[in-house]
Order: C-alpha cells, then sequence, then structure tokens
C-alpha cells in the first residue's frame, strides 16, 4: 500500500508571496516611467512653440525644474538623483514585504515617479525635470510627480487599513522558545522514524 504524505498548502508561501508583490511593484514602476517619459516627451516636442489652454485653470506649459518638488532646492541635480537612487532601492527591499497588493501598487507609483525624474536629470542635457502640468494656484508638475503623490496616499490608504500585529508579551515569547527546546527537530524526528 502507498503511503499519502501531507498535501502542500493552496496558498503561496512568505518567499513566494513577496517575489510577487515585487513583481508587481516593479511592473507598475516600469509603466509610470514609460507613461512619464512619453508624455515628457510629447511635452518638449510639442509645447516648445507654445502652451496650450486645457480648461478653467488648467495649462499645458513647458517647463524645466532643476530643484526638487515645487521648486526647491534649485542647482542640486545631483545630490537630488544620489538621494532618488538611494529611496528606490529602499523601496525596492521593502516591496517584498508589503502586506497588501495596495501596498506594492503605492510602491510601484512612488519608485516609477522618482525613476522618471532620474531619468531626467541623468539623460537630459540640462539635468532638469520636464515639467508642463500647470494649475496656476500649484507648482508646475508631471505625471512623475503626480504618481508619487498617489502613491504617497495609497500607502497612507494600505498602512491604515492593515491590522496592527500585537506584540508578544516577554512571557509568551519565553514559553514559545522553551517549547521549541523541548521538542526534538523536524531532523531528529525523521532519523527516528526511519
Amino acid at each position: 500500500m502507498q503511503e499519502r504524505g501531507i498535501a502542500p498548502p493552496l496558498t503561496a508561501g512568505p518567499h513566494r508571496q513577496g517575489a510577487r508583490r515585487l513583481w508587481l511593484t516593479v511592473a507598475v514602476a516600469a509603466t509610470v516611467v514609460a507613461a512619464d517619459q512619453a508624455t515628457k516627451w510629447w511635452a518638449v516636442h510639442r509645447l516648445s512653440t507654445g502652451s496650450i489652454h486645457v480648461a478653467w485653470k488648467l495649462d499645458l506649459v513647458l517647463g524645466y525644474n532643476s530643484g526638487s518638488s515645487f521648486s526647491l532646492a534649485q542647482g542640486w541635480g545631483s545630490a537630488l538623483a544620489v538621494l532618488a537612487i538611494v529611496f528606490v532601492v529602499v523601496l525596492l527591499v521593502s516591496a517584498r514585504r508589503a502586506q497588501r497588493a495596495l501596498m506594492s501598487v503605492a510602491i510601484g507609483l512612488i519608485v516609477g515617479g522618482a525613476l522618471g525624474n532620474l531619468v531626467d536629470r541623468v539623460a537630459r542635457s540640462h539635468h532638469s525635470v520636464v515639467d508642463f502640468v500647470a494649475l496656476h494656484f500649484w507648482p508646475t508638475f508631471n505625471v512623475a510627480d503626480s504618481c508619487i503623490v498617489v502613491g504617497g496616499l495609497l500607502a497612507g490608504v494600505a498602512l491604515w487599513r492593515t491590522p496592527a500585529v500585537p506584540a508578544a508579551s516577554p512571557s509568551e515569547a519565553d514559553a514559545e522558545a522553551d517549547a521549541d527546546a523541548a521538542s526534538p527537530s523536524e531532523a531528529e524526528a525523521e532519523g527516528e522514524g526511519r
């Protein structure tokens, strides 16, 4: 008679789930960078001949920003580029530990926005970020900037919706450690069963 083993769980393990979250983050980031660079290419080629009035206070106006968001830190492009690289690496590492797909999407939006603006700082001859959406009551911005803001808001929602995991009290942690020490390891148990 053939023995049956224990069936593997139907849900993905933590390693596999972390890899899926990372791939989701990377896919969202790549989509953001592509959309951002495509719209900036269009803006540079179309808006260099003049602005476009869309509606009310919304205009498309070509501008260049050598600073950070809201035109702060003008002339600090190189330092901002290094800071963006560090920021992107930290976010990608944290993406593997995202507990919800919403957080993975949020991190992807932020990473994609940071990389979209980083491409401008590194690849454009003037080392400035292309901005073109002008609301006239807000600093001029681009798709990457919008994705960073939306990603930040989504991250806040994801964190708000994630239930807090209560920490184990010191006595519970000691009891678990004692139980683990008292029980034989899996390897020893397998060896005895043969």
